[in-house]
């Protein structure tokens, strides 16, 4: 009778490893099919995923990616559910609801899940020039009644400073878009050089759900 139950243990034990691998992997391969987030230049926790999704527990990415790596430490929840920064009847009063300081969490949307995204630092910049185009994935092709594209003004520090909404300037804002997986703006940053945070607010279509993205990069 022992090898039976023996066998039967072996065979629980068997079972459990299977389902938490498969959840395991359900992580790495793919996040909630649910929404979506700029993608290029990439948000603050699209970019964290997309370099450590695979390899997140790689204690190098605190010298690496320092920024990122006290992003996964609060909740790593933010970086898989990178399509879902989002808040629900705002009406478009956005600066009614999002106060300064917490514009890359969306006012703290989800409670604290993306409020590491607010900290200043050195987080990870894509390079480029002062007239770009701008992309946001949207999986799950919910459309967008518009798309408001912001610049911080010349002499805002992001690795030192929270982004409020005086430290922005309104650079392009678009009409609507019939759903698909992503839509694209032409942007002019002006005269700006060095560091900076792009913002993004993305109305969606199909509710009154309104989406907000910081996207940093360094202007040649």
């Amino acid at each position: 009778m022992a090898i039976p139950a023996r066998r039967t243990r072996l065979a629980r034990v068997g079972a459990t490893v299977t389902v938490v691998a498969a959840l395991f992997t359900s992580l790495l391969t793919g996040v909630a099919d649910a929404h979506g987030s700029t993608t290029d230049p990439p948000s603050r926790n699209y970019g964290c995923w997309q370099r450590w999704g695979s390899d997140f527990q790689n204690p190098t990415m605190a010298q690496q990616d320092p920024m990122c790596w006290q992003a996964w430490q609060a909740d790593t929840n933010a970086m898989w559910n990178w399509n879902g920064l989002y808040r629900e009847n705002v009406a478009g009063n956005h600066q009614g609801v999002i106060p300064n300081g917490q514009l890359c969490s969306g006012g703290r949307t989800g409670g604290m899940r993306y409020a590491a995204l607010d900290n200043p630092g050195q987080w990870k910049a894509a390079t480029k020039s002062r007239q770009f185009t701008l992309t946001v994935t949207d999986q799950a092709r919910h459309g967008a009644d518009y798309l408001r594209v912001y610049v911080t003004r010349q002499g805002f520090d992001p690795t030192t400073q929270q982004l409020g909404w005086g430290n922005l300037e309104l650079v392009a804002t678009t009409g609507r878009y019939a759903p698909a997986g992503t839509y694209q703006v032409a942007v002019n940053a002006g005269s700006r050089t060095g560091r900076h945070v792009v913002y993004v607010i993305w109305q969606a279509s199909h509710m009154d759900q309104s989406y907000y993205f910081c996207s940093d990069v360094i202007f040649q």
